[in-house]
């Protein structure tokens, strides 16, 4: 029985409003911030999804922010009952609009809750469900007010100080039986009146007992750009995306005139064996920076069966990969080559080729390290039958605004 009631539980989230005090005009409206890497309405949603007594949820959202809900709830988990409709000039009339797309959809009580509120957590909504379940029509998370309260006058002067022994600041969600409040919603529009500032007013109103429960410290609603901003650090958002991508290549010797290595031609008694100019320096490099943006790696973009790349310059492979890079919202910081090899000589022609990775990557001559080591006469590349290349990439990437 309790299974079948807990699948009966809807919610609608409010998320029509503009938001002018966090700038909503300039910077958009300010459910649909990113915080923590996420919009903030897409918190607020996944701690329904997350919590196993939601039945169906109903989004309530601005006519215009279509395309901007469409891409935040692409990042939505899983499946789950979802719809959205059209919010109304007011909050009020925008709840009325959700709690229409609710009916017919079985559900005995309703969860109202602002898209601004992302920090609810499981024990707030476990105290809401045990509520239900003790018959409560209506039921209004709080806590007491601990600030000094002062009513004052047009002029800005002190006319008094309010007793604050029996009042409490009210959070959402707020929870109903969901046939009450729809005809409560419903009485109130037809008689005109628009003035209440939250669902618990209209239940007043008409009538509805409602029972104060336990609201949350957490639970705050984010009404300003500081508000946002200090959600943004508490979820980790202010931290860099900084990521760190290695690449591993090795090529064969056989007689030849010389090698390349990082662009850089070298006369030498041997030449290295592969499709294009077998630069192994450039594919791990190139291997390193497509790891950062998970892109694959150089033969994902660059088949050695495709004929095209017969004897290409590998510079081209490694523009490709810092194209990538830039694309996904990336900045090259460092990149690291190690070369392994007896010979030829790689410490005459170091600063060349830190030079030539500066120039392809467009970053600066500090950011790019060329090193090179033998192998102690150990192994292929002891016996000079090939070379080896280790690579290091660091990148940061701008998070989503």
């Amino acid at each position: 029985m309790e299974q079948e009631r807990d699948r009966r539980i809807g919610v609608v989230v409010v998320a029509a409003g503009r938001g002018e005090r966090a700038g909503g005009t300039v910077d958009g409206p300010k459910q649909y911030r990113q915080i923590g890497g996420h919009a903030v309405l897409w918190h607020t949603i996944k701690a329904f999804l997350d919590w196993p007594h939601t039945g169906p949820i109903i989004v309530v959202i601005h006519p215009d922010d279509e395309d901007l809900y469409r891409l935040m709830a692409a990042q939505l988990p899983g499946s789950h009952d979802i719809a959205v409709t059209f919010g109304a000039p007011t909050r009020q009339l925008s709840v009325l609009q959700g709690l229409r797309s609710l009916a017919g959809k079985g559900v005995s009580h309703v969860l109202i809750q602002d898209g601004v509120r992302p920090f609810i957590d499981r024990a707030l909504l476990d105290r809401v469900r045990d509520g239900f379940m003790t018959g409560h029509s209506a039921l209004l998370p709080a806590l007491p007010v601990t600030d000094t309260i002062k009513r004052f006058s047009s002029d800005g002067r002190v006319v008094t100080t309010v007793p604050r022994d029996d009042l409490c600041a009210a959070q959402t969600p707020q929870a109903f039986k969901y046939e009450a409040i729809f005809r409560a919603h419903e009485a109130a529009a037809t008689s005109g009146l628009n003035g209440f500032t939250d669902d618990a007013s209209i239940a007043e109103w008409a009538g509805i007992p409602v029972q104060v429960i336990e609201g949350s410290a957490d639970n705050v609603k984010l009404t300003t750009r500081k508000d946002i901003a200090m959600a943004d650090e508490k979820l980790g958002g202010s931290l860099p995306d900084v990521r760190t991508g290695n690449g591993y290549d090795v090529h064969q010797l056989i007689p030849g005139d010389g090698v390349t290595l990082c662009g850089i031609f070298i006369p030498h008694d041997q030449k290295l064996m592969g499709h294009s100019d077998a630069d192994v320096a450039l594919h791990a490099l190139t291997d390193a920076l497509l790891a950062t943006c998970g892109a694959g790696d150089i033969g994902d973009h660059f088949p050695p069966s495709d004929p095209q790349w017969k004897g290409a310059p590998s510079r081209i492979f490694l523009e490709h990969a810092a194209k990538i890079i830039r694309q996904n919202g990336g900045t090259i910081m460092n990149v690291d080559v190690s070369l392994i090899a007896e010979a030829p000589k790689v410490g005459p022609h170091r600063e060349a080729m830190r030079q030539k990775l500066s120039d392809i990557l467009g970053i600066s001559l500090e950011r790019c390290s060329v090193k090179a080591t033998t192998n102690e006469k150990i192994g292929f590349v002891g016996r000079r039958e090939g070379i080896a290349a280790i690579a290091t990439a660091s990148v940061v990437f701008r998070r989503a605004s």
